[in-house]
């Protein structure tokens, strides 16, 4: 009998991967477009220095979604004869994700918290937005290390 388990587990990886970072993203966007929606009422002529803040938080959705395709790539979920995984092998691709999932998921909305006090930083000072933009480029720094934990992971194990 064959056993799908191991598939189930990479599966659901991939979708945890891709879930938690794209809600981490969709929160981060709607938190910084409330921000910047409050400044253009004001001030329309800043709408495209507050929308560079406000699509950092997007990049998270992004790392997570890319995260879920190398799944379905290595698990050849994508050509339709998917690999029959152990549950062992399965679990190991769930961990392997998790590292996107959890700070993909985080970074996002801390992120959106810089950006959205960076649309303060525009409404004052619009001159400064590169600044606000690199310090919510920070809080990146971990989404991206995050994405290549995972990445790395997902790349090594062998089935």
């Amino acid at each position: 009998m064959v056993s799908y388990l191991g598939l189930a587990l990479a599966i659901a990886g991939a979708a945890i991967a891709a879930l938690l970072s794209g809600m981490g993203s969709a929160r981060g966007v709607g938190m910084v477009g409330q921000a910047a929606a409050g400044l253009i009422s004001e001030d329309p002529s800043k709408f495209t220095k507050v929308l560079i803040l406000q699509i950092l938080p997007g990049t998270q959705g992004l790392y997570g979604f890319i995260t879920a395709i190398m799944v379905m790539i290595k698990t050849k979920l994508l050509s339709g004869d998917p690999v029959m995984l152990t549950p062992q092998q399965g679990l190991a691709v769930l961990m392997a994700c998790l590292p996107m999932a959890l700070v993909g998921y985080f970074s996002a909305v801390a992120q959106a918290k810089v950006a959205a006090s960076g649309v303060s930083v525009v409404a004052k000072k619009p001159e400064q937005q590169s600044k606000a933009m690199v310090l919510s480029a920070m809080v990146e720094t971990y989404a991206v290390l995050a994405l290549l934990i995972s990445l790395l992971i997902i790349l090594r194990l062998n089935f």
